[in-house]
């Protein structure tokens, strides 16, 4: 049973397949629905995203977190007693720099080949022209901003990622649209992008299932463990007979796992993003402005801008103004985009990424079994992260070796 038909349970349920396991994909959301994080994120296959959130002296912002609702990272003051025991551990994790290395270095191991199993994975389900190797691009005011942020490029560097600094010249010929008040650029030629990840992460289910997995419809609510031994996952609509479970449900996983004996830390990192149709500028590589953090870039629905870390749990209405501060980011950054964007031509997203506090994702056996394997907890890189994460969750459900170390990755390292 793979519980989840998002990117990690797509790529878990075609791994499975390819060691000969039967599978079934239980979600009651449509594979790449609105519902899921894989419809609404970045779309960037961003191998080199493996600075984790917290960083060094970032305790210091907390209370302008708490003070602007509004901020790129903002904390609900409602939400506050709940979430302090995993907003702590969230800060002392990147409280050093031999720390942010440490998990710099896990997250390299998962990310290292993303883009390259990505465009595999396309081809697989006849979807190859939804992955493109265009590269990806972090852009600055000047190269003073870009030196101002010496750790994260230090340790990129310390983990083997090379790129390309761009000057003011060619970055006008890379991108012309941009506002001119960008003159310095940080480009990675291996990256890539998803042009679609709806349409993209349905298609890989939908290979799944062309390959014998089913799909069922149904919400799973726990597991019929007895002596030590998998015999059932418990759904809404009863039973239903499995010797092996893999839970990846994003953000809502955490209770399955605590069904399985992993009490586990997981949060929602809610995330927004505002798509402007029919758009006839943008980035001819997507972009990361250093002035906003949020990623840009040109998809088959529109101009997607996307980012925004808002901690306020599972239940809380969306802010929409927050998707909003994207909309008129991305205008500066595009002075030839209309200044009164007709409402009709703008769509906004909120969603849930899945977030443990250390920045890395859970890759293992539950407590109570190991014929329960937990795949969730990526954060910001579930995307990129999906393919490798899907080998490693279907060799522990064939009982094989993963293709990596996953040491970094226990649940058990919270307890």
């Amino acid at each position: 049973m793979v519980i989840g038909a998002g990117i990690v349970g797509a790529c878990t349920a075609l791994s499975a397949l390819d060691r000969g396991l039967r599978v079934t994909i239980l979600d009651p959301g449509p594979p790449g629905g609105e519902q899921a994080a894989s419809y609404g994120n970045g779309c960037w296959l961003s191998h080199m995203s493996v600075i984790p959130p917290a960083t060094p002296g970032l305790w210091r912002k907390v209370p302008g977190f708490l003070m602007d609702p509004l901020g790129p990272l903002a904390i609900r003051w409602s939400y506050l007693p709940r979430v302090l025991p995993w907003l702590l551990a969230y800060l002392r994790s990147g409280a050093t720099e031999a720390r942010v290395l440490r998990t710099a270095e896990a997250l390299r191991t998962l990310l290292r080949d993303g883009p390259a199993l990505h465009r595999s994975l396309a081809e697989r389900a006849g979807v190859s022209e939804l992955i493109r190797r265009d590269g990806l691009m972090y852009v600055y005011p000047s190269r003073a901003e870009y030196e101002a942020e010496a750790l994260g490029w230090r340790i990129r560097r310390a983990v083997g990622l090379d790129w390309k600094e761009i000057g003011p010249e060619e970055m006008r010929q890379l991108q012309p649209e941009l506002d001119r008040r960008y003159g310095f650029g940080a480009l990675f030629e291996e990256a890539g992008h998803c042009t679609d990840p709806a349409a993209y992460v349905a298609a890989l289910v939908a290979q799944a299932e062309a390959e014998g997995a089913t799909l069922r419809r149904v919400t799973a609510t726990g597991f019929r463990i007895e002596r030590g031994r998998l015999y059932a996952v418990t759904t809404g609509e009863g039973e239903i007979v499995a010797d092996r479970a893999v839970i990846c449900a994003g953000a809502r996983s955490r209770a399955l796992a605590a069904q399985a004996g992993s009490r586990v830390p997981l949060e929602t990192e809610r995330g927004y993003h505002a798509v402007v149709r029919g758009a006839e500028t943008g980035p001819r590589i997507p972009i990361m402005p250093s002035d906003g953090k949020m990623a840009i870039t040109a998809t088959r629905a529109g101009l997607r801008v996307s980012g925004q870390v808002e901690i306020a749990g599972l239940e809380a209405a969306p802010n929409w103004a927050r998707a909003g501060i994207l909309r008129d980011h991305l205008k500066r950054c595009f002075p030839s985009l209309p200044a009164d964007l007709p409402e009709d031509r703008v769509s906004l997203w909120m969603g849930h990424r899945p977030s443990m506090p250390d920045g890395l994702p859970c890759l293992g056996h539950a407590r109570a079994t190991p014929d329960v394997i937990l795949a969730f907890g990526h954060g910001h890189v579930g995307l990129v992260g999906g393919p490798r994460s899907g080998q490693v969750a279907a060799a522990l459900a064939a009982g094989a070796k993963p293709p990596i170390d996953i040491a970094a990755y226990d649940p058990r390292r919270f307890t």
